[in-house]
């Protein structure tokens, strides 16, 4: 099977990518703080600046020929004194493609942004503790526990676990 092509989503995706986001949201609830109820009726001007790359925020999308079957956010910090950091959020891939390397794509795709951004020292990422697969393919993209949340949030009366990660950028290891 070709790879899939990795490329930051606009505007112009946002029908694909707000149907793959509602999929992910309905599939692996555990796996976002954020439910489909909340985003389904996300207005479009909402979802329009989501979907627009600036210096500082980026959706990169996995497309199997014109098709949106992946997607991962990375997004930095606000806050002057903590603009050296970014976060990566939303981190799904379509089942069919999943244990194909798209997940890495993405990632690795995140990891060429942010090594390219100017001032950005460190990434980070949280994952729900249960969830080994996401744990693996991050600690083999060089990210590292720092934490864990217990009872970071709530799915449907059960108490989930989050582990938060770092990666250093630049080559250093986490501190």
């Amino acid at each position: 099977m070709p790879p899939v092509q990795i490329r930051s989503l606009g505007p112009t995706d946002a029908s694909q990518f707000r149907a793959l986001r509602l999929q992910g949201l309905l599939e692996c609830p555990t796996a976002f703080a954020s439910s489909c109820d909340e985003e389904r009726n996300l207005p479009s001007e909402m979802l329009a600046t989501r979907l627009t790359e600036t210096p500082d925020q980026v959706i990169l999308g996995a497309f199997d020929a014109s098709s949106l079957v992946g997607v991962v956010g990375l997004m930095r910090e606000r806050h002057r004194k903590l603009a050296h950091k970014a976060f990566i959020w939303g981190m799904y891939v379509a089942p069919a493609f999943r244990r194909r390397g798209v997940g890495r794509q993405l990632l690795e795709g995140v990891l060429l942004r942010a090594e390219a951004t100017p001032g950005l020292r460190q990434l980070n990422l949280g994952v729900n503790a249960g969830n080994q697969a996401a744990k693996s393919l991050y600690h083999s993209l060089g990210f590292r526990a720092f934490g864990l949340e217990r009872g970071f949030m709530v799915v449907d009366g059960e108490l989930q676990d989050e582990i938060h990660m770092t990666r250093t950028l630049g080559g250093g290891e986490p501190g």
